[in-house]
C-alpha cells in the first residue's frame, strides 16, 4: 500500500506487499523488497537497494550523499539486506570511490534512534547500534556486536565478531572478536562473556578463550606474546577468529587493556 501523500517516482522499483506511508519520499533508482514497511516520513534515494521485510520509521534518511569532501558525484550505492529494523532519525549514506563506492548492511540488524553509518561501512548481521551511535566512515562492523548508546566510531575502525562496546566510547583503536571495550577513548576491559553465552558458546571455549586472552594480552606487546600460545588454543575455533582478525590488519592499533 503506497499513501496517497508518499511521492514514489515511477523509475522506482518497488516489490509486492511494501507500505509506504504517509509524507515519504522514494527517488528512481530505489529498490524496495517484499513485505517492506516504511512508516511515514521516510526519505530514500540514491542508487539504494533494499532487501525484504525491513522496518523503517519516521524520518529516516537513507541514501542521501555522503559526507565526504572529496565526493565530487560519482557513481555510488547502498545495499541494505533483509529483516533490519531502522528507527527514528537513522542517517545512512552511500560509498565514496576512495572507500570502493558502496556501503553495506546486512540482515537482522537493529539501529535504534539517531542512528548515524557513514559512506563506506560495512555493517554485518545481527548487530545491535543502540541511541545515537555515530559510525565514521570505512568502518567495519562483524556479526553479533552490540554498540552500546553515544558511541562515537573512528573512521577505518574494526569492530570483531560479537564485540560489546559500552555506552558514550570514543572507539579509536580495533576491538577483537569477543571484546569488552569501554572507556573515553576505549581501552580493552576484557571478553564479552554475557555475549558468548548468550551465543551458546560452551564453557570449554570460553575457558580456552579466556586463557588465550590473558596470554595475548599479558604486556602490550601482544603479537609477540601470540607466539606463546600453545597449538590447543591456536586451533581453537574462536581463538583463530581473534588471530585472524588481529593479523589481518597490521595497520591498524588494536585496543588494549588499560595500563599496557
Amino acid at each position: 500500500m503506497i499513501h496517497k501523500t508518499a511521492i514514489v517516482d515511477p523509475k522506482a522499483k518497488i516489490s509486492e506487499n511494501v507500505t509506504i506511508g504517509p509524507y515519504s519520499l522514494i527517488g528512481p533508482q530505489v529498490e524496495i523488497g517484499a513485505n517492506s514497511v516504511l512508516h511515514s516520513h521516510v526519505n530514500i534515494i540514491g542508487n539504494t537497494k533494499i532487501g525484504n521485510s525491513n522496518q523503517i520509521y519516521p524520518f529516516c534518511s537513507i541514501g542521501t550523499p555522503p559526507q565526504d569532501l572529496k565526493y565530487k558525484g560519482e557513481k555510488n550505492s547502498l545495499i541494505i539486506g533483509d529483516n533490519n529494523k531502522l528507527r527514528e532519525y537513522v542517517n545512512i549514506n552511500p560509498g565514496t570511490e576512495q572507500g570502493g563506492g558502496i556501503t553495506k548492511i546486512g540482515d537482522n540488524n537493529l539501529f535504534m534512534v539517531y542512528c548515524h553509518v557513514a559512506h563506506d561501512c560495512n555493517i554485518s548481521d545481527s548487530i545491535v547500534l543502540a541511541n545515537n551511535v555515530q559510525v565514521g566512515g570505512h568502518v567495519s562492523i562483524e556479526q553479533n556486536a552490540i554498540i552500546g548508546g553515544s558511541c562515537a566510531i573512528h573512521q577505518f575502525s574494526r569492530i570483531g565478531e560479537s564485540a560489546m562496546i559500552g555506552g558514550m566510547t570514543g572507539v579509536l583503536s580495533d576491538v577483537i572478536p569477543f571484546g569488552l571495550s569501554m572507556g573515553n577513548r576505549n581501552n580493552l576491559m576484557g571478553l564479552n562473556l554475557i555475549g558468548l553465552r548468550r551465543s551458546k558458546v560452551s564453557n570449554e571455549n570460553i575457558k580456552k578463550i579466556q586463557l588465550a586472552y590473558e596470554i595475548i594480552f599479558k604486556t602490550s606487546n601482544f603479537r609477540e606474546n601470540i607466539k606463546e600460545l600453545n597449538s590447543e588454543l591456536k586451533n581453537n575455533e574462536f581463538v583463530k577468529k581473534i588471530l585472524y582478525f588481529i593479523d589481518s590488519d597490521k595497520k591498524r592499533p588494536i585496543s588494549l587493556p588499560p595500563n599496557k
